[in-house]
């Protein structure tokens, strides 16, 4: 590129800092390389606390930050949190500097509104922000982007079967959340009164999806009343963005020696929890890819009476036992290690489907294919941007995400 203008690459975290473990490490790589400007655009203010922290483990200099713009009807609405987050209002917002860039780098796959924003010049490129099963992960909005960059080839053939992806506009890297993990392993570990198996519950955060209301308190009780395991509550960040600092300090004062309940901390997004627990037990969050990159014992809480088995959203629910009643979980956390030997083989072959590569690094993997994707040329995006690839979800996008 010598004796060319910088290209000049625009990170975007539009919602919580957790989401940062998934790009930044590929974003500092981008930065590095000879003529190319990255500019870190986020809308959590506790965002570049977090992204400094990434760049500290991989002896990475800092980035170029800079807050999103939020106008004062952005700023009302956002603020009125059971409305919603009202992202295409911070694209709005933001129009004008994002246009200026070459390419949007984001783990959001929301920021394909930035279209029907008036944000037309940059390529799109889009990296999700886990490895789950949902068919949140495979909405029809992702066919906006440019370039997609995806962890292994489970995730990829279902794409394309779906028509979110073509051939040539995406590449496999490996799970870059798990190298920056890898990276942030000495931190302290979780301490304990005494040094038993952790069991780690990490519940999802929507309502008609998770556990958390129906096995959160059998659960505690069940642990009271035993001595075999420490346990570790770690719901998914976002079951507490809307409620207030009291409720969160309500439900940790509910910890005891041998329960850590966290409703927040750097721990519960960093795989910090993943990393300490023998035995997982959770719902639908992606987060179980995570832990079964080390195949370990898993128990899956059905808590809404799915009829699972054949539905490809469920995929990870054949990865241990399923439990539908609180009265059978405490036992099923029991027989957990013993039945592991059921479930091993099958762990290992969908983690190594689903994350991919995990030799070298994935995150450096991803930045190379960045930039061959950039350096092809001035060839227009391929995606219609019609507004039907946008109607899946029509007025609700706009309102709920």
């Amino acid at each position: 590129m010598t004796n060319q203008s910088p290209l000049r690459i625009a990170v975007v975290y539009i919602a919580e800092a957790y989401q940062c473990y998934h790009g930044a490490a590929a974003a500092l790589h981008l930065a590095a390389a000879p003529e190319v400007e990255v500019t870190t655009f986020y809308f959590d203010p506790d965002t570049p606390r977090h992204v400094d922290r990434i760049h500290r483990a991989f002896a990475a200099p800092p980035m170029r930050m800079q807050p999103l713009r939020r106008s004062p009807l952005t700023r009302l609405l956002q603020g009125a949190r059971v409305l919603g987050s009202f992202k295409h209002l911070t694209l709005r917002d933001n129009r004008a500097v994002l246009d200026g860039f070459d390419a949007i780098l984001t783990v959001e796959n929301t920021v394909a509104m930035a279209r029907g924003e008036g944000i037309l010049r940059p390529k799109l490129i889009y990296t999700p922000h886990g490895f789950g099963d949902r068919a949140y992960a495979f909405v029809g909005r992702i066919a906006t982007f440019d370039f997609v960059l995806l962890a292994g080839p489970k995730t990829e053939a279902r794409m394309l079967d779906a028509g979110l992806i073509r051939a040539g506009d995406y590449a496999l890297t490996g799970p870059i959340k798990l190298e920056t993990a890898a990276k942030l392993a000495l931190s302290e570990p979780p301490s304990f009164a005494e040094d038993r198996p952790i069991v780690l519950y990490n519940p999802h955060f929507q309502p008609d999806l998770n556990s958390w209301d129906r096995f959160l308190d059998p659960m505690l009780c069940g642990f009271e009343a035993q001595r075999r395991f420490n346990l570790i509550v770690a719901p998914h960040v976002k079951m507490f963005r809307k409620r207030s600092n009291r409720a969160r300090d309500r439900l940790e004062a509910r910890s005891t020696p041998a329960v850590l309940i966290d409703a927040g901390s750097d721990r519960s997004v960093d795989s910090s929890y993943v990393s300490a627990a023998a035995i997982y037990v959770g719902d639908v969050s992606s987060q179980v890819y995570d832990f079964i990159a080390d195949p370990r014992p898993c128990v899956f809480l059905n808590a809404h009476g799915i009829d699972w088995r054949s539905d490809p959203n469920y995929a990870h629910w054949h990865l241990g036992d399923v439990v539908d009643d609180p009265a059978d979980l405490m036992a099923a956390i029991a027989a957990a290690p013993e039945r592991h030997a059921l479930y091993r083989q099958r762990q290992q072959d969908l983690a190594a489907a689903t994350l991919g590569q995990r030799e070298g690094s994935p995150s450096e993997r991803a930045a190379e294919a960045v930039l061959a994707f950039l350096r092809r040329g001035s060839t227009p995006a391929t995606r219609a941007i019609a507004s039907a690839a946008r109607s899946d979800e029509g007025s609700s996008l706009k309102s709920k995400v």
